[in-house]
């Protein structure tokens, strides 16, 4: 197997976005391009101590870089961008998580008004050891200590908006952006639908591990080396995010309140189910209501994510994209053999 072209990004803090949408490219890649990029985290970097709270060392807006654009050749409004992470890999020995007086599932916010004393602004340094596969919970305020498994994974992966729309790279959306799954992690491919030439995917946020909800708000944060194969489908683009592992197909919907957020991810792995089956609507329905799985993804940011997840053993011989998922991975794996 030839391995395929590599494109090397690494941007410096000038070149690093905060939005989906409103950028020119930083680079142009042909279709099946390898991408080695490095990503910050999402306090850029400042957060390195507990002394360092985000609200004294970070600046809003500028939270949450992502890196990119980057630009596919050949992609047009309708068609399906795919993003294969073949690995990620923390880039420091260390990942940070926080509270905060207003953000996060379990505190008032400035949508849910309490009259209560916001939360204490609190930062956790976790101890990151690539080579045992683990990073290190110390308690803030008591001797306890245990060590959670490593699961690298990228918390913010989207495209530029339709109709010249600019979002915060805090959002999630139809555009993919700040979905906090940890679903998004190394092995999996990304379903984007192109909503401008070029598609303009953008990667960021990138978390040592995270639980299902994000419930604080924040991950074990994590600057991130991350390898991606990026492809293109004519054709056919999803209404909304969609992820496809080794075992499951995943659907993606973002909206508030949450069920609005699960009924979206529900109706889209209902409708991709059906296609690739060839069942009526109400027979997928079925299937995916007896078979599915529904993990919350964030239950904190500006839009809430759900994902719906089915078995791919119930799939058959049928495979999305025509096995596009597969391919890629099979170049992924040679490709880090050789590299």
């Amino acid at each position: 197997m030839s391995l395929p072209e590599t494109v090397r990004l690494s941007p410096t803090p000038e070149d690093y976005a905060y939005t989906f949408g409103g950028r020119a490219p930083l680079v142009t890649v042909q279709p099946g391009t390898v991408v080695e990029l490095t990503t910050e985290d999402c306090f850029g970097g400042k957060v390195r101590g507990t002394g360092d709270l985000p609200s004294q060392v970070c600046v809003f807006p500028y939270l949450n870089p992502v890196t990119g654009p980057i630009a596919v050749a050949g992609a047009e409004p309708g068609d399906v961008l795919a993003v294969h992470f073949a690995e990620i890999t923390p880039a420091r020995e260390y990942g940070v998580s926080s509270t905060f007086p207003h953000f996060g599932a379990l505190t008032a916010t400035h949508t849910t008004a309490m009259l209560h004393a916001p939360l204490e602004e609190r930062v956790w340094v976790y101890e990151l050891d690539a080579k045992a596969g683990v990073c290190r919970f110390r308690a803030r305020n008591s001797g306890f200590t245990v060590d959670l498994p490593l699961d690298p994974m990228h918390g913010t992966v989207g495209v530029a908006p339709a109709a010249g729309e600019v979002l915060a790279s805090i959002t999630p959306g139809a555009h993919g952006g700040n979905l906090d799954t940890p679903e998004m992690r190394a092995g999996t491919t990304a379903y984007f639908r192109v909503n401008v030439e070029g598609g303009l995917l953008a990667i960021g946020d990138g978390h040592a591990r995270q639980g299902e909800g994000e419930v604080c708000g924040t991950a074990v944060e994590a600057a991130m080396r991350t390898t991606v194969i990026v492809d293109l489908v004519k054709g056919g683009g999803p209404a909304w995010p969609r992820l496809e592992n080794d075992d499951f197909l995943i659907s993606t919907g973002s909206a508030r309140p949450l069920e609005d957020a699960f009924r979206i991810s529900q109706h889209d792995l209902v409708g991709w189910t059906g296609d690739l089956l060839g069942l009526d609507q109400l027979d997928a329905y079925q299937l995916v209501s007896q078979a599915g799985l529904a993990p919350a993804a964030n239950v904190c940011d500006t839009n809430y994510t759900m994902v719906a997840k089915l078995p791919k053993t119930l799939l058959g011989r049928a495979r999305a994209y025509d096995g596009l998922h597969d391919r890629l991975r099979r170049t992924a794996e040679a490709y880090l053999r050789h590299r």
